[in-house]
């Protein structure tokens, strides 16, 4: 049976690339894009997909905030992590929601093909030894803190946030202060050089 695909990205260059080369390299044609969560979740209604590619940031928010919906409505649907965002924080974080492919944008032409191939057959993932780098304060991290530090740091503050995500202010305070503990973040000037220093974008 053909994968139904449907690619999630708010760069249309780089929905349209993907799709591009998932139709002449694997032969796969169905597949549909969109550009945000909020068209995500309204495709998903429509139509029994079976692969996901997606990215962490899209333009109407972070999609961890949508992956617990998508897991507890489409247990069977497979999911790509397709990012930026450095795999070490955000892989292990995804985990949880059973997603085992985190492809990296920066991967060379072959490798990417390569593991959205494995994806699409639903193979098991080959897992890489990593350079795991110790160090990175954003590791530790839970989904839900990384969910909010996306938002600390684009300067939200905390009723804004807690309004974003249908939260109680004091647990978006208490995440905020867990982040900064985390990190070792002394204030937000420092947290941003953090985030700048380990290519978490935001």
């Amino acid at each position: 049976m053909q994968p139904r695909i449907i690619i999630a990205d708010d760069h249309s260059m780089i929905r349209k690339g993907l799709k591009l080369q998932i139709q002449l390299s694997l032969g796969h044609s169905d597949i549909t894009e969109v550009a945000t969560c909020n068209t995500l979740m309204n495709e998903l209604v429509k139509a029994k997909y079976t692969h996901l590619i997606l990215d962490i940031i899209l333009s109407d928010g972070s999609s961890l905030e949508i992956i617990p919906n998508i897991r507890r409505v489409y247990p069977d649907l497979k999911i790509l992590v397709f990012s930026m965002q450095p795999t070490e924080i955000y892989g292990e974080a995804l985990k949880q929601f059973d997603i085992q492919f985190y492809l990296s944008k920066s991967v060379g032409e072959e490798e990417m093909i390569k593991v959205i191939s494995q994806f699409l057959q639903n193979e098991t993932p080959v897992r890489r030894n990593s350079i795991q780098n110790h160090d990175n304060p954003f590791k530790s991290l839970a989904p839900r803190e990384l969910e909010i530090l996306h938002y600390v740091l684009r300067g939200s503050g905390t009723k804004e946030i807690a309004e974003t995500l249908n939260l109680k202010m004091n647990t978006v305070s208490t995440m905020k202060t867990r982040i900064y503990e985390k990190t070792n973040a002394g204030n937000i000037k420092e947290l941003l050089e953090l985030a700048s220093l380990y290519n978490v974008n935001y």
